[in-house]
């Protein structure tokens, strides 16, 4: 990897790659503090180097403080709240600062989130902030003033009151309104919001563990870090809480049917789809998400919902974290043609991708030596009838109310 700092490989608990829960926490400290190099003084935007989206600077700026926000709380999450190198305080000056005058034109201030049309890349990053702080609340939110509290709160709402892309967007507002109800600000709005998503979910699901993204033929890397990831990790967090307040409760597993059943059957396919050494099949929108395309092997992991070996995940995160030169290619703000897009920024801006994948590995987990994949031990086949991967992405449908302009876009075009 192309990360520096990383302890020596541990082959006795990690047979298959050498990587422990150690080697997780110092591949996520590497990249956090790679990004942070970028943040603007009151932390509330990491202007990240590369070409701006089509977004503008400050979508872009406010997309790099909640994707790095979100490994950082898994990161932390996972060590039980131990924060040596103090990233939640910088997440929470960035907070406060970020959320003081949204909108204006200065040096901090967070865009709005506005329709898809209009404004709406701030509605993707609102559920990485939001579950940033439902992941880290012991050591965040519940220490944060009351008057930062009320205008984060009032800065997240605008995830429910407009409108996503007719995809997984969906899911955004779904779990904005996860974290405000954990927090006891939910409200009619914030459970319209719930259950709208998941009624979406429901018409998406194929079969055999794999969602459309959309009403339309979309299939790829976004039904394992964006269709099961939220509403599997929706139920397994608040499983967590339901245990912190009613500690006396027997244990159970958490009730998230049939989204973790559906999650177990995905993986059974999905990890057919990566190579022994941990490259993903490189189909679909998503190939810039190099980090993410394994997360929903290690939500798995991370829930029990998995008939994966723990090491795939890991053999995933090996493959250079930072891209070399044939993909980003050879000058610091060119990238490889085939990545690029007028809707995203560049590759050599890796850190806005999401990082969801280095994130819920880094949650609890027990420790145990690796055992063999499917793709260690042969070749392998598997039919999926609802789901043939194809490239490009069927235009998408309803709701139709809500979408009058729908014709214009599709979800290919629709940035994430």
């Amino acid at each position: 990897m192309s990360i520096l700092g990383l302890p020596p490989d541990d082959r006795e608990s990690s047979p298959y790659t050498g990587y422990t829960r150690e080697h997780w926490e110092a591949a996520a400290d590497g990249l956090l503090r790679a990004a942070w190099r970028w943040a603007t003084p009151g932390r509330a935007l990491l202007d990240l180097p590369g070409r701006a989206s089509a977004s503008g600077v400050r979508s872009d700026g406010l997309e790099g403080y909640a994707r790095t926000f979100l490994a950082a709380a898994f990161r932390v999450a996972g060590a039980d709240g131990k924060d040596p190198y103090g990233w939640l305080d910088r997440y929470a000056d960035g907070l406060a600062a970020g959320t003081r005058t949204p909108g204006r034109d200065d040096a901090e201030s967070w865009p709005v989130i506005r329709d898809l049309h209009v404004q709406g890349q701030p509605m993707v990053e609102s559920a990485s902030v939001a579950l940033g702080l439902r992941l880290t609340r012991p050591w965040l939110w519940d220490r944060l003033d009351g008057g930062v509290q009320d205008r984060a709160e009032q800065w997240l709402r605008g995830a429910l009151r407009h409108v996503p892309s007719p995809n997984n967007w969906y899911l955004f507002p779904f779990t904005v309104a996860g974290f405000l109800e954990s927090v006891g600000r939910g409200d009619a709005e914030t459970a319209r919001a719930r259950r709208r998503g998941l009624d979406l979910l429901e018409g998406w699901y194929r079969g055999q563990g794999w969602y459309a993204d959309g009403d339309g033929r979309a299939f790829d890397h976004y039904n394992g870090w964006a269709l099961h990831l939220y509403p599997v990790l929706d139920a397994h967090l608040a499983h967590a809480e339901s245990r912190l307040s009613q500690p006396r409760l027997p244990e159970h597993p958490a009730p998230v049917a049939p989204h973790g059943a559906r999650l177990r059957e995905h993986l059974g396919s999905l990890s057919l789809l990566f190579g022994a050494d941990g490259a993903p099949l490189h189909f679909g929108r998503s190939l810039t998400y190099r980090f993410a395309a394994a997360s929903a092997v290690a939500l798995g992991a991370v829930t029990g919902h998995t008939p994966c070996p723990r090491h795939l995940a890991t053999a995933a995160e090996r493959v250079p974290a930072l891209l070399p030169r044939p993909w980003r290619g050879r000058r610091r703000r060119a990238a490889h043609p085939g990545l690029a897009r007028p809707a995203r920024g560049d590759p050599p801006a890796l850190l806005r991708a999401r990082l969801a994948l280095l994130g819920v590995q880094g949650l609890r987990r027990p420790a145990r030596p690796g055992r063999s994949s499917a793709v260690d031990r042969g070749r392998g086949a598997r039919a999926v009838r609802g789901a043939g991967p194809r490239g490009r992405a069927a235009r998408p449908g309803p709701p139709a109310a809500e979408h009058p302009r729908r014709r214009d876009r599709t979800p290919a075009q629709s940035r994430q």
